[in-house]
């Protein structure tokens, strides 16, 4: 069971989105937020597996909140559901340590998709955010793939398929790999590329030509 905090200061909407929930067998809506503050207060009194963040919220934003969120608790996956697109927004929340993006709009199964993969350690993007996410990390001709001999060579695998969108079980499937051997490669290219945190590492990675896979 995934529990889930929705965070949006339009009732509607956020008792809304918590009706369409409930009744999926593997998700469970364990507190509603009204505003930012209230979503860091209530993910650390319920302990949420997965928050759905609103960007645009009086007093602490989305953005602040995320933050604050999972400098408490860094397990907790954070999908962004909110209006804007803008490219700027859009980074903003990735830096901030979300691993999920969506537009409102987007149809009751697309949301819980990406509830669910981002609860498994995916990165998810909505299928209208597609081409300008494309656009924002592609490679730069003026950028190598060799930028980082810091890192291993198992290491840059790791980066590699990180950049891709695998989560920490997909990456240790794919080169068959521990889980604990994962975690402790992604630990060492945070510390090694001096990265906040893994939404840095992909925009990094990607902008340098790692990632392009099917």
């Amino acid at each position: 069971m995934i529990r889930v905090l929705i965070a949006d200061d339009h009732p509607v909407f956020r008792d809304g989105l918590a009706t369409l929930l409930e009744p999926h067998p593997d998700l469970e809506v364990v507190a509603r937020a009204g505003d930012g503050a209230e979503a860091v207060a209530f993910a650390a009194e319920h302990r949420p597996d997965v928050v759905v963040m609103d960007i645009q919220m009086p007093g602490v934003n989305g953005i602040e909140a995320t933050r604050r969120v999972l400098a408490h608790d860094p397990s907790i996956g954070v999908l962004v559901l909110t209006m804007g697109e803008d490219e700027g927004t859009l980074l903003s929340a990735m830096r901030a340590g979300a691993r999920g993006y969506l537009v409102k709009g987007a149809s009751q199964e697309e949301v819980t998709r990406a509830i669910t993969a981002v609860h498994a350690g995916g990165v998810v993007f909505g299928a209208s955010l597609a081409s300008r996410i494309g656009e924002l990390l592609s490679p730069s001709p003026a950028r190598s793939a060799t930028e980082f001999p810091m890192l291993t060579e198992r290491e840059r695998e790791v980066l590699d398929l990180i950049a891709a969108g695998r989560s920490n079980a997909q990456i240790a499937a794919e080169l068959y790999l521990a889980p604990k051997t994962v975690r402790n490669n992604v630990s060492a290219i945070l510390s090694k590329l001096q990265a906040t945190d893994r939404a840095e590492v992909i925009i990094r990675a990607r902008d340098a030509g790692l990632g392009q896979r099917d």
